[in-house]
């Protein structure tokens, strides 16, 4: 099979792969040879949560598989086009992309072909020949595979900036159901693993000299969860993820709608949830790590275990809790601001900042670009106070929040890089 086939078909099989944002690693000094970075904003098709667009070469060495997860396109009794890079192919071609533009990085994947260790084999070679061989000094994100032996994994780490395991689903029992050959107390047990050498090495950094001290996934661990593949409603999607972050200091936890596959199983729904449902756990994951939200109260503003998805759920929280309101922008403490709508993290500490120098007006607000439509019936400024009456009024949901169609968009798509 010629090559320009095998990348339609392995770059078209990691579209399912949401978990390929690139923040969060070390800067390397390009100045001392080699090629590659990983800074820079890019033109491909990973989004980092901050809406950067990320160019990362995604793709899974092959989409082969012995295993048969019902949920996966690539399971083993799929009908699909099946294809498989050899180690210099992908290498050749990531540098090749490199060299054109394309791309600052590799995201690389793969079915399970032969066992778990031939397959990580596989992939830490594919790494280790970028970084060894070619100097290359760009982003690598490799997704591991939980059942491989611990040294593969330990290798792994050595060469990628980032590392993941995917948990897959959020309740173990799902996962015993749809993908019996996949072991969750494994994926854990992989998982703090890598938790373990991670901070190793952050130690060593800080104990030793920086360029003695080793190195080991510098960006940290991630994981995905398909979402709307089993019955667990949002409650138990957003608290298999606070586990998650507790448990092994996950950098992110990311969140993929479930796609029907030809030929599925009866065990799973004949429909994919509704998009904006994958956009809600993405802004209630934000407010659990950032804004100071424990999982009960974001859960509130929502109903029988699921988000809102008519609005996100910080507003979903605020109009719930309207006795909290207003709050006033010159006075209020931090935490409060936080959970404010319309008002973000990086926002609400230049307010803090502004503050300390004169009294905050609306047009303070105005000049921020925020929304002032949704901010206003909530908050005090020297010289706005909410009108008597308007966060007791029963259509304050509708002024606040106009339908937007969010839910009719379409997905963003992967760009062809051929």
């Amino acid at each position: 099979m010629e090559l320009r086939r095998k990348l339609e078909i392995l770059a078209d099989a990691a579209k399912y792969d949401a978990s390929c944002a690139s923040s969060g690693t070390e800067k390397r000094d390009s100045r001392q040879g080699g090629i590659g970075s990983t800074e820079g904003m890019g033109i491909c098709h990973a989004y980092a949560p901050d809406g950067r667009c990320i160019s990362l070469l995604k793709v899974l060495l092959t989409n082969a598989c012995v295993f048969d997860c019902a949920y996966c396109i690539n399971r083993a009794t799929s009908n699909v086009a099946r294809a498989r890079f050899t180690v210099r192919e992908l290498v050749e071609l990531t540098l090749h992309f490199y060299r054109r533009n394309y791309i600052e990085g590799l995201f690389l994947s793969s079915g399970i072909i032969r066992s778990p260790d031939y397959t990580m084999e596989q992939i830490v070679e594919v790494a280790r020949l970028l970084r060894e061989e070619h100097g290359f000094k760009g982003y690598i994100h490799l997704k591991t595979i939980p059942d491989a032996a611990p040294e593969l994994l330990a290798r792994a780490g050595m060469y990628a900036d980032r590392l993941s395991i995917n948990i897959e689903l959020p309740q173990d029992g799902s996962l015993k159901s749809l993908a019996p050959e996949k072991d969750a107390p494994g994926i854990r047990r992989a998982m703090a693993r890598m938790r373990l050498r991670i901070e190793e090495a952050k130690e060593a950094k800080r104990t030793e000299r920086r360029a003695a001290a080793p190195r080991f996934a510098p960006a940290g661990q991630s994981t995905q969860m398909i979402v709307g593949a089993d019955a667990a409603d949002d409650r138990a999607v957003l608290g298999t993820s606070v586990n998650l972050y507790a448990g092994y200091g996950l950098r992110r936890v990311y969140y993929s709608g479930y796609s029907p596959i030809p030929d599925a199983s009866s065990l799973l729904p004949p429909a994919a949830p509704p998009l904006v449902r994958e956009h809600r756990l993405y802004q209630a994951d934000w407010l659990l790590r950032f804004y100071g939200f424990g999982l009960e109260e974001i859960m509130a503003g929502g109903e029988g275990g699921m988000l809102d998805l008519g609005i996100d759920p910080k507003l979903a929280w605020a109009l719930k809790h309207r006795d909290r309101f207003p709050v006033d922008v010159n006075r209020a403490p931090k935490e409060m601001l936080l959970r404010v709508p319309g008002l973000g993290a990086k926002t609400v500490n230049r307010l803090l900042s502004a503050r300390r120098h004169r009294s905050l007006r609306s047009d303070d607000l105005a000049r921020l670009k925020l929304p002032l439509a949704k901010l206003l019936p909530f908050l005090v400024t020297a010289d706005h106070r909410p009108r008597g009456g308007l966060l007791d009024r029963a259509d304050l949901r509708t002024l606040v929040a106009p339908q937007t169609g969010f839910a009719a968009q379409a997905r963003p798509r992967q760009l062809a890089l051929l």
